[in-house]
């Protein structure tokens, strides 16, 4: 009798087994986390990248800059189906460090049994297809009110493949630069600093708009810009803390510290505002926000507190000085200050990362037998790496896309508004 419930108790373990691996496998914890972090990141490009910009650009323009967050939205989702994710996250082959391969296309591999990690993989993917969805809808900036609709579609599915895919593979995908040991969280290098090195260098070979320096080009609403940075705000948590893919203290310290840093930059940024000009401003209060959690991004699961604090700080003064140096100094018509924002937010993040991973400050210290000063080196290569790459790439897109249509509109166009020269459509009706 002994014998044979020990044989009954064992044959029950054998047939639960496989249930019992698959919970110790799959939290519903972190996937109940990511579910929700993947909506609020895609919450930040639609409705709040959306509103942002339309509120900064002229009132002719506001419906072309929501119709191209939207079609972003959709056409980076659908590349990101057929050989997105493939590129940025599969196995390139041994000896290439540069990019993925083709294993995965149209997801064949993603079934609903894939897990990654403690998740299923399709919540990974589509969490990181929220992350290539917002890249490209943040370069616009760049070019606002001057791109023609049918090159904007053209740039962003060229932009997407040979810019974006390539550097999420190095740092992401376990290319050359994540083997290197880089530190970029949650896309300091992959979001950020592609997104500003892309705008600076669509808005110079494009050129300026018309009137630029001289004509004042205020934003027409800025309700909707803070309406718009609100929702960002919130929707960053989901972009910083997510990515800790999991619901634990890395995702918890990464959502303190994407708060602190962005009260910090704004208020900086607020004061920098009213030493300059006498009156604190709405519109410096809203950006100082936006530099100050771009530049957060890349050292969110990695800094404490006092790093908070401290990149809070320097990129409300260091990307408040370069938003006018770009326009007033360089002359360059960088229409929403995507670069001075994102692009030297994003590299100034990651290269502070550096410095205060150190336990000594808070952080959760250096990896194993790297010191500072190797890691900051690591950390300056990344930057280095993907500016000098995006520059180059965004250079060739734009070559590229100028073969199968014009680029920028035409002056009659851009007076116009590209809402009636694009769309046949106008934002406001007044009667």
């Amino acid at each position: 009798m002994k014998r044979f419930n020990l044989l009954s108790g064992l044959a029950a373990i054998l047939v639960i087994a496989p249930s019992l691996a698959f919970a110790e496998e799959l939290s519903a914890g972190d996937t109940g986390w990511m579910l929700t972090a993947t909506a609020l990141v895609l919450f930040m490009t639609l409705p709040g990248l959306s509103l942002f910009y339309a509120g900064l650009v002229s009132s002719r323009n506001v419906l072309s800059v929501l119709m191209q967050c939207f079609s972003i939205a959709c056409l980076a989702s659908v590349l990101w189906v057929i050989f997105g994710y493939s590129l940025a996250f599969s196995d390139g082959g041994a000896g290439n460090p540069w990019i993925g391969g083709l294993s995965n296309l149209f997801m064949g591999e993603v079934s609903r049994e894939a897990m990654s990690g403690t998740i299923p993989e399709t919540v990974f993917a589509m969490f990181q297809m929220t992350f290539v969805v917002i890249t490209p809808a943040l370069v616009i900036g760049g070019f606002a009110e001057r791109m023609r609709f049918p090159a904007m579609l053209w740039f962003t599915a060229l932009w997407v493949t040979l810019v974006y895919l390539p550097v999420c593979h190095w740092v992401w995908g376990g290319g050359w630069l994540a083997e290197m040991g880089v530190l970029d969280f949650a896309g300091g290098l992959v979001v950020h600093l592609t997104a500003g090195v892309g705008a600076l260098t669509a808005a110079i070979m494009l050129g300026p708009r018309e009137g630029f320096p001289g004509r004042l080009m205020p934003p027409h609403n800025l309700t909707l810009s803070v309406m718009g940075a609100g929702m960002l705000w919130v929707g960053w948590f989901g972009f910083n803390a997510g990515s800790a893919v999991a619901a634990s203290s890395d995702a918890g310290m990464a959502m303190l510290v994407t708060h602190i840093s962005a009260a910090v930059a704004s208020l900086t940024w607020m004061i920098s505002d009213w030493i300059r000009f006498g009156k604190p401003k709405v519109l410096g209060i809203i950006t100082g926000m936006v530099a100050g959690l771009g530049s957060i991004t890349p050292a969110s699961g990695f800094v404490g507190p006092v790093g908070a604090i401290v990149i809070g700080l320097a990129a409300g003064f260091l990307c408040f000085i370069v938003t006018n140096a770009v326009k007033q100094r360089f002359r360059i018509d960088d229409s929403l200050d995507v670069f001075a924002v994102h692009g030297i937010g994003g590299a100034l993040g990651t290269i502070l990362c550096g410095v205060f991973v150190a336990e000594a400050f808070g952080g959760a210290g250096l990896p194993m037998g790297v010191t500072m000063g190797s890691q900051l080196t690591t950390q300056v290569v990344g930057v280095l790496a993907v500016l000098v790459w995006t520059g180059a790439l965004t250079a060739v897109v734009l070559k590229l896309v100028g073969f199968f249509t014009p680029v920028r509109a035409d002056a009659d166009e851009e007076l116009a508004g590209l809402d009636t020269s694009q769309h046949h459509e106008t934002g406001y009706h007044i009667r």
